[in-house]
């Protein structure tokens, strides 16, 4: 199970609302000055994602909760992401090599190929994305932001 840390925004009829920062990949790397992921990451924009999750436990705004979601969901949306359109790709660059011979007709085919399974993972994800098991759960839930209060030396000897 793959876990991170959400913060609730908004809790309504058994659903809640929370919010998910992305976390930069190589942020603690010692090799952070060499790094191509780190260059990449500066380069896009810094986003926060809001999610729903199933909740039957009531939720206050601010309260911390752990989502976790399933490896084998995780790593079929990857390889549903990455892997269709290279796949693609080389089937269809293939086919017009052995149709054409020629290298301009490969690379049609490989473009053709490429954006055909795009179009075909962005078809299936959205039913993928219905099952079950492709939803993230909350495993377990912080105290909520008012209960725990704090108070410094000085205000305890007034």
């Amino acid at each position: 199970m793959i876990k991170e840390w959400a913060t609730v925004v908004s809790w309504e009829n058994g659903i809640a609302k929370v919010h998910c920062d992305v976390k930069a990949s190589c942020s603690s790397c010692a090799s952070r000055a060499g790094c191509g992921s780190r260059v990449l990451n500066k380069l896009g924009p810094q986003t926060s994602h809001t999610i729903t999750v199933p909740s039957a436990e009531p939720l206050v705004a601010g309260q911390k909760v752990e989502l976790g979601i399933s490896e084998s969901s995780l790593l079929g949306s990857a390889m549903l992401v990455y892997l269709s359109p290279l796949v693609g790709l080389f089937i269809m660059a293939s086919l017009f090599q052995v149709l054409f011979s020629t290298d301009i007709a490969a690379m049609c085919g490989a473009l053709l190929g490429g954006v055909g399974g795009f179009l075909l993972a962005r078809g299936f994800s959205p039913k993928l994305a219905e099952r079950e098991t492709w939803q993230p759960v909350i495993i377990s839930v912080g105290l909520p932001p008012d209960l725990l209060r704090t108070s410094t030396s000085s205000e305890l000897s007034q």
